[in-house]
């Protein structure tokens, strides 16, 4: 405590020579050439006499800012980075169409860029506005067509049409995929494996394709196809296992192969064959008798689901 008041003492007895050094006005090097490193020596002095008063007065510890100040500040840099965010994401929104939007979703890889002028085709779009609710406006939006003032939407009829435009967008990219263009696109994304790889073993990482289980909505989720061992698969990312099947359809991966038979790759020639010990299972044991029964219990259910489903889709074309 003593040395902290003699400090201050000190600091207060050269203050005067520093308010003097601060009042007067600032010679430049032409007036006084001769006495400029004096000048400098003196303010270097009260300089430091400021500084040993300010570190007295606050008991030898550095300035800090108070915490409202400091919760000013944060706000404010909160502040700037939501503007900022806002109006990234305002110019991403503008820039493209609502295609690009909807192909760019996080989850909606496996989606392509389908044409406007494939969908302003009417016979393209044949037989789709039996599927979709709020057809016309649903197909406003897929073409980004703005809606007359007199026809405004209350919230929820909003989100019904926002939902049955991305129906009507996976419908039309089902047929859209079956032809040449739509295939294009599709390999694009099948050469650069967007779609995922097989997860069998033997097939090495073969890229899949994308399918569904049926041509009508809201029945299956999409799968993927294994062209090597032929196999159905859930896709990798739980977003895309979530997305309809019938934006696939069931012709497309057989079609893209037989379109170009030079993608068919050849068939694992490698098996896995179950041991205990280093010895095979014997075949007729339950291990394989269950298993075979269980697979044509499943064949049986199968196929007859399948025919009730044909008999289904006759009737409603009826």
């Amino acid at each position: 405590m003593a040395e902290t008041e003699k400090a201050r003492s000190q600091a207060q007895e050269q203050l005067p020579e520093l308010s003097k050094l601060s009042l007067e006005p600032s010679l430049g090097a032409s007036n006084v050439p001769e006495t400029n490193g004096v000048a400098k020596i003196e303010t270097k002095s009260a300089s430091a006499a400021l500084q040993s008063y300010q570190s007295a007065a606050t008991g030898g510890k550095p300035s800090k800012p108070s915490k409202q100040q400091a919760i000013g500040n944060s706000k404010t840099q909160l502040a700037k980075d939501a503007v900022e965010d806002e109006s990234s994401e305002i110019s991403a929104s503008d820039d493209g169409s609502w295609i690009a939007w909807f192909c760019s979703l996080r989850g909606n890889e496996f989606f392509c860029e389908v044409d406007e002028d494939y969908i302003q085709d009417d016979f393209n779009l044949t037989g789709l506005h039996l599927l979709v609710p709020y057809y016309d406006y649903a197909l406003d939006m897929v073409l980004d067509v703005e809606m007359p003032m007199e026809e405004k939407l209350t919230e929820a009829q909003q989100e019904i049409v926002e939902s049955a435009a991305e129906m009507l967008y996976g419908l039309i990219h089902a047929r859209y995929i079956l032809t040449n263009r739509g295939m294009h696109a599709m390999y694009e994304k099948y050469r650069s494996a967007s779609f995922g790889r097989c997860p069998h073993v033997f097939c090495q990482g073969q890229p899949v394709l994308p399918v569904g289980l049926s041509d009508l909505p809201r029945n299956y989720t999409v799968n993927v196809f294994c062209s090597r061992c032929h196999g159905l698969f859930f896709p990798k990312s739980t977003r895309q296992a979530n997305i309809d099947g019938a934006y696939f359809g069931t012709t497309f991966p057989h079609l893209y192969l037989m379109t170009h038979p030079d993608m068919v790759p050849v068939k694992p020639t490698q098996e896995y064959t179950p041991r205990v010990y280093g010895f095979k299972i014997n075949s007729a044991s339950l291990y394989y008798r269950n298993n075979e029964e269980g697979s044509a219990q499943r064949r049986t259910e199968t196929r007859d689901r399948t025919g009730s489903a044909r008999r289904k889709n006759r009737a409603n074309a009826r």
